[in-house]
């Protein structure tokens, strides 16, 4: 399973010095995308680099958007080289005044994309993904950019970490049209994002990038993520979308009937169940069950490899595989 990492590096400046550099910048490069506030220089795009400058009343401050995917030129990643490589660039293009060390890891995005062969299982997916609802630690998000788009959405209510879930060529067709893309590199664009989930996972405050690294030292932080950017995107995957088959209400009972031998336990997956489509939230449906011991619950689930949030009467589906089996 291959997942993109995206960081981004933030340093502020004092006022002075951050228009010297700005203004250095300008000579180098005569055109900067001014975008709400911000200069964007897109002159490293190809290197995996984007460099924005916000000249804020308030803090004035530069970000490094680096694209390991683009950086590394391979999906077969060195993680030291590749940092080596970042900051060698980072240097560079500011004439060696500034380094990676000079900047905070500000945010990651762990994004992997999830092909489930076409466009009808796309749809069906994210149908009953959106039945999930709240889950504990996060809330349902509304984002600007995915309007009109089918997706499912989540921000993390204090923990800096945040859920996209969402098809990729209904957001590529409305990148496209936005930007006035021509005929043929959209049909292009169409065709290569057919049947895809894409996920993204933001880690966007210093601290929650700390918990799971335990360091301050940017270079060591990137060089971790690289190397355990598998086992964190699905340990948060894991929070929100719990393990198992997705089936009709009828039929997940009749699993759990034919298959769960503790009577104790079969009651309370099949309470769960119906509590579910009545709360609209796995997590309230939890709740609302007042059992202390919700993970021996949702293991009794994934070791029948069945999901507690099923279809709905409404799809045309009645029965989606279990998704964790698309990133094996």
């Amino acid at each position: 399973m291959y997942i993109n990492t995206i960081f981004e590096l933030s340093m502020v400046l004092e006022h002075e010095r951050f228009h010297r550099l700005l203004s250095q910048v300008y000579k180098e490069n005569s055109y900067l995308e001014k975008y709400e506030g911000e200069y964007i220089d897109h002159s490293m795009d190809e290197k995996g680099l984007i460099i924005t400058y916000r000249d804020s009343q308030y803090k004035k401050k530069v970000k490094l958007t680096i694209n390991t995917g683009l950086a590394a030129d391979s999906d077969k990643i060195n993680s030291d080289k590749l940092v080596k490589k970042i900051d060698k660039r980072i240097r560079e293009y500011f004439a060696y005044k500034y380094q990676m060390e000079d900047f905070t890891l500000s945010k990651v995005i762990l994004a992997a994309d999830v092909d489930v062969h076409s466009q009808e299982n796309v749809s069906a997916y994210l149908t009953v993904l959106q039945r999930i609802g709240k889950v504990k630690g996060f809330s349902p998000a509304a984002y600007e950019n995915f309007e009109d788009t089918a997706s499912f959405c989540l921000e993390g209510n204090s923990n800096g970490i945040s859920f996209l879930l969402y098809d990729l060529q209904g957001m590529c067709r409305k990148h496209a049209q936005n930007n006035g893309v021509g005929k043929k590199r959209l049909k292009t664009a169409i065709k290569t994002s057919e049947g895809i989930l894409r996920t993204e996972i933001h880690l966007a405050k210093p601290k929650v990038i700390r918990d799971y690294i335990g360091t301050s030292n940017v270079s060591y932080q990137t060089v971790k993520f690289l190397e355990e950017r598998q086992n964190i995107f699905l340990e948060i995957f894991a929070r929100v979308v719990p393990f198992g088959g997705f089936y009709k209400k009828g039929k997940a009972v009749e699993i759990i009937r034919n298959e769960v031998e503790d009577i104790r336990m079969r009651r309370k997956m099949l309470r769960l169940l119906e509590l579910i489509p009545e709360k609209r939230s796995l997590y309230l449906a939890q709740k609302a069950m007042n059992y202390r011991n919700t993970e021996k619950l949702m293991k009794a689930f994934k070791k029948i490899n069945v999901s507690p949030v099923t279809i709905g009467k409404r799809q045309d589906v009645k029965q989606l595989e279990n998704i964790y089996e698309y990133f094996i």
